[in-house]
């Protein structure tokens, strides 16, 4: 069973800063492309935190190590940051796979674009993903573009001109162990739920976000 995220805040710059933290009971394999913790391995907990739209710290890695360590966190994690307030995670479900997005859309691009330049802005959508049976190599990595694909699928959905931003971040995470499935994709047995329930919490969490419009540094000031 897949562990579920506790709400914690630091202090920082005199503000309470929200976080989110899953300590997974056991180990779990992840593939994300998230800043610390990123590549493919086994995983013992996860950290989303917000920080203000304006964050431009040439070390992201080395905050969130630094956080880990005030948390009390050891082994090998996962770390994320998102510009919104993680206390508006939206979690869906599709047989038996679990999602959590926290959706940022303060700076939305296209991917493909003219655009030159690297744009750290901190909008960001982050996706955590379980899936309850093992996967392969090829199913792990396929299930990142799954979770991308669907994204896309939610932000066309809502109206934008986007892709995503340009700090989204995917973890997908499952078992260590038992027999591993061999496919990922949008139609396989275990892309094809994710792909939902990742559409499902994006398109809800971008809708929230549009509504009110703001970041978190916009909306809790301490």
């Amino acid at each position: 069973m897949f562990a579920e995220p506790s709400l914690t805040h630091r202090r920082e710059d005199g503000l309470d800063v929200p976080l989110l933290i899953w300590r997974f009971p056991e180990p779990l394999l992840a593939v994300s492309s998230a800043v610390l913790g990123g590549g493919a391995g086994p995983r013992e907990w996860l950290v989303n935190a917000s920080v203000s739209m304006s964050y431009a710290r040439p070390d992201p890695d080395a905050h969130l190590a630094a956080l880990a360590v005030d948390l009390g966190l050891t082994g090998p994690g996962v770390g994320m940051l998102t510009g919104v307030d993680v206390a508006d995670v939206v979690a869906a479900d599709d047989d038996g796979v679990r999602v959590h997005a926290t959706v940022g859309l303060g700076a939305p691009i296209q991917a493909a674009s003219s655009a030159a330049g690297f744009d750290h802005q901190p909008g960001t959508i982050n996706i955590v993903a379980w899936v309850p049976q093992r996967l392969g190599d090829g199913a792990l990595i396929n299930m990142v573009a799954t979770v991308t694909e669907a994204k896309a699928q939610a932000l066309r959905d809502l109206g934008l001109a986007a892709t995503g931003t340009a700090t989204d971040a995917v973890c997908v995470l499952c078992p260590l162990t038992g027999t591993a499935a061999p496919y990922g994709g949008p139609r396989s047995r275990w892309g094809a739920p994710l792909a939902r329930a990742v559409h499902r919490a994006t398109l809800e969490g971008g809708t929230a976000n549009l509504s009110t419009g703001r970041s978190w540094s916009g909306r809790t000031s301490i």
